[in-house]
This record gives structure tokens, sequence and C-alpha cells, in this order.
């Protein structure tokens, strides 16, 4: 399977959601499901989704607010597990990152000389 195949994008994706979320629980565990899909820009249904997903994986357990007037309201919290997948997942989004950089820089350095060439052959054809 190629890097770019449609399989690998959509497991990068996951990949992707799962470290955003675990990101996020890790600053706020309070943060709702449905101010999380707003803040990512996708379905509450994905969002939850992830989030069932992490808990069955012992990523992360729910905790309801005993306090609260709003007994639906949870407090996500990162287990051990949860910390050392984060860890894992920043590593790879890192690396996944610095290459999507390293491929952006070649690119620009093509067009910047793809420009200087283009401002040379226009220069060239002004002096005829």
């Amino acid at each position: 399977m190629s890097p770019l195949s449609p399989t690998n994008k959509l497991a990068d994706f996951q990949e992707e959601i799962q470290f955003k979320v675990l990101r996020r629980l890790h600053q706020t565990p309070e943060v709702s499901q449905r101010f999380l899909a707003k803040e990512l820009g996708i379905s509450l249904g994905s969002i939850n989704f992830c989030f069932q997903a992490l808990v069955d994986m012992g990523c992360v357990k729910m905790q309801n607010f005993s306090q609260s007037k709003n007994k639906l309201r949870y407090a996500y919290l990162l287990t051990p597990k949860g910390v050392s997948e984060k860890s894992k997942l920043t590593a790879k989004f890192m690396k996944r990152k610095v290459a999507e950089y390293e491929a952006l820089q070649i690119e620009i350095e093509a067009l910047k000389a793809e420009i200087s060439i283009n401002k040379r052959s226009e220069l060239g054809s002004q002096s005829l």
C-alpha cells in the first residue's frame, strides 16, 4: 500500500483526530463533545465515535459532575494509557508535519526557480 492510499489517508485522519482530542482533553477535561466537534470542524457523531474508541481502548475515562445540575455533563480524564498514547500520537503527528513542511519547502524553491526563469524569459523577449 502506498503512503497516499485512501486507507492510509483515513487512518492518518483518524489518528490526527484522536491526537487532537487527547491533547484537548489533557488541557480541558470538562470540554463538551459538541464544543470539540465545532472546534475541530467535524461532526458530533465523529467525535462521539472517537470518544467511544478512546474509552474502549482505555485511554479516557468519563466522570460525570456529581454536583452539576446538568447530569449529562462529563469530565473526560486521560488515563496513564491515554497519556502514553497521546505521547505516541504527538511524535507521529510531529513527524508527519515535518515531512509536509520539508515537502513544502522543496515545492516553494521549485516555484521560486520557475518564477525566476519566467522573469528572465520575459526580459529576454522584451529586449527583442
